[in-house]
């Protein structure tokens, strides 16, 4: 049976962006920088517009092979033979994804500041959990605060891999790194970045540090 892919290093997270060849062309570059993880989010877009952009996601990270992940849609993850989807408080739940997308995708469960709902998500299944905000984020300024030594912690408990999200820049993340974060989910600082291909090496090559 073929294994898993590996949720680890870079994970890119896309931001809004309507125009697709402009998503195209800015995942290119962040996936050129050594991304090894992305995933399509797209919190404005209609149906149609979101089904275009993850198949045309699904092609460019098969180019690289790079793990590839929905947010929040099971059935377009199914739709595009995503490699996962990720799973937020209100997205569903765990035994309804892993019906939909069997036992050889991935799931990945938003976990905030709680460890108890880490503890449950991978009592249930999942594959990784994610938890943040670590810093103040302009792609969801309300988020709940997180703190990194819930990290040390989580990293002694659970057997799957950690993701760190919110507010991540090149400059604030060495701490998660060494906290234990096993991923660094990342959107403004990579895709508004000046330069995004220089961005995506720069923050994939903390980890080859460490």
């Amino acid at each position: 049976m073929k294994a898993k892919p590996g949720i680890s290093g870079l994970y890119a997270v896309t931001p809004n962006i309507t125009d697709t060849e402009e998503l195209l062309r800015k995942t290119r570059l962040v996936l050129q920088g050594g991304a090894r993880v992305l995933q399509y989010r797209n919190k404005s877009a209609d149906a149609k517009l979101k089904s275009q952009q993850a198949q045309a996601l699904r092609k460019l990270t098969r180019e690289f092979g790079t793990t590839y992940i929905v947010n929040d849609d099971v059935r377009l993850a199914t739709q595009v033979d995503a490699d996962g989807v990720h799973l937020g408080g209100d997205d569903g739940s765990m035994a309804e994804a892993r019906a939909l997308l069997g036992s050889q995708k991935l799931i990945g469960v938003s976990c905030y500041n709680q460890p108890s709902l880490a503890h449950e998500a991978v009592k249930q299944g999942a594959d990784y959990v994610a938890f943040g905000a670590f810093f103040p984020s302009s792609v969801k300024p309300g988020a709940v605060k997180a703190e990194a030594a819930m990290l040390q912690t989580a990293r002694l408990e659970l057997k799957v891999p950690i993701v760190a999200i919110g507010g991540i820049t090149l400059a604030n993340c060495p701490v998660l790194i060494q906290a234990g974060a096993d991923a660094l989910a990342v959107i403004s600082a990579l895709f508004d970045a000046p330069d995004i291909e220089v961005a995506a090496r720069e923050f994939s090559t903390l980890f080859s540090r460490t």
